[in-house]
């Protein structure tokens, strides 16, 4: 059952911003990029204030995905703070271990509307916002003081957008090489997704995800068409990764099955051959009778 609760057209004042894969490295994640889509990533670069660094996907309508990674052996700050979008967490350490991952997403708070002072407002609603920078580019976004993913009544876990506000009127995505690759859907799933949708509907960000309740792990999931009419997914819900497991775990034991019996058949056609020569007559070499020599012992 899908749990969506739709925002008034009045308050639908937010845009999808970007999409965020995590990789352990952006050699990694620029490899799943161009992988999937059959393009490279570009622009991107540094983020001096969370040591990390970026590439950066162009996708129809004014919005981007983000492939982001720690950089190794990046200089000590005087007052270092928590990464975002928790990539200090051992959990998504684990997480990206096995390989990139679609962990979040981003909207756009467009101005005359202030991201600073509506988080003033509302504290308990909106992450802090934090000053970022990549080379000339600046903006405020919302970050948790522990650098975990935004939430609210304690649900996140990157299915609850951060908060973004670039500071010109040009967005990234305008700089960015084309690659007609259109955000078909983009769904979210969480185990309290009646909390979810309702903190989207307030945010004016119901219009951009559809929430749907999981009795598993959460996580978002994407589906992008290509410019030949073809569809990519990323992410995985936690019913949809279970069901893989089945299905994997369902072949294994056919194909062991399959082994056991073709076992089974060698040693059944083996065994007759073993119980004949088992029962052939001992005979020591040179004792067998000619047969003109036995007849001729015959009694007359």
């Amino acid at each position: 059952m899908t749990v969506h609760t739709p925002a008034p057209a009045f308050q639908r004042t937010l845009k999808l911003d970007h999409l965020v894969v995590a990789a352990r490295t952006l050699e990694e994640g620029e490899r799943f990029i161009a992988g999937k889509f059959g393009v490279g990533t570009a622009g991107g670069g540094a983020h001096p204030l969370m040591r990390t660094h970026n590439r950066l996907l162009n996708l129809w309508g004014g919005a981007y995905l983000e492939v982001i990674a720690i950089v190794p052996d990046a200089p000590a700050a005087e007052a270092p703070r928590a990464r975002l979008f928790a990539l200090d967490s051992p959990a998504m350490q684990a997480r990206i271990e096995s390989g990139p991952q679609l962990v979040h997403w981003a909207v756009r708070v467009d101005r005359p509307r202030l991201l600073a002072r509506w988080q003033a407002q509302y504290p308990e609603r909106i992450a802090p916002v934090v000053p970022m920078s990549r080379g000339a580019s600046t903006w405020s976004l919302t970050v948790p003081d522990d650098g975990a993913f935004p939430a609210w009544q304690g649900a996140g876990d990157g299915v609850v957008p951060s908060l973004i506000q670039w500071d010109t009127t040009q967005h990234p995505s305008a700089a960015l090489p084309e690659t007609g690759i259109a955000l078909r859907s983009l769904t979210g799933h969480h185990p309290r997704a009646e909390a979810i949708a309702e903190h989207l509907a307030w945010l004016g960000a119901a219009h951009l995800m559809r929430i749907e309740p999981t009795s598993g792990a959460p996580g978002i999931v994407a589906e992008f068409e290509l410019p030949d009419g073809s569809i990519v997914t990323l992410g995985e819900s936690a019913e949809s990764a279970e069901a893989a497991q089945s299905r994997e775990a369902a072949r294994r034991a056919v194909a062991e099955a399959d082994e056991a019996k073709k076992s089974r058949r060698r040693a059944k056609s083996k065994k007759p051959d073993d119980e004949r020569e088992a029962h052939a007559p001992d005979e020591a070499p040179g004792t067998a009778q000619d047969p003109a020599h036995a007849l001729s012992r015959q009694p007359e």
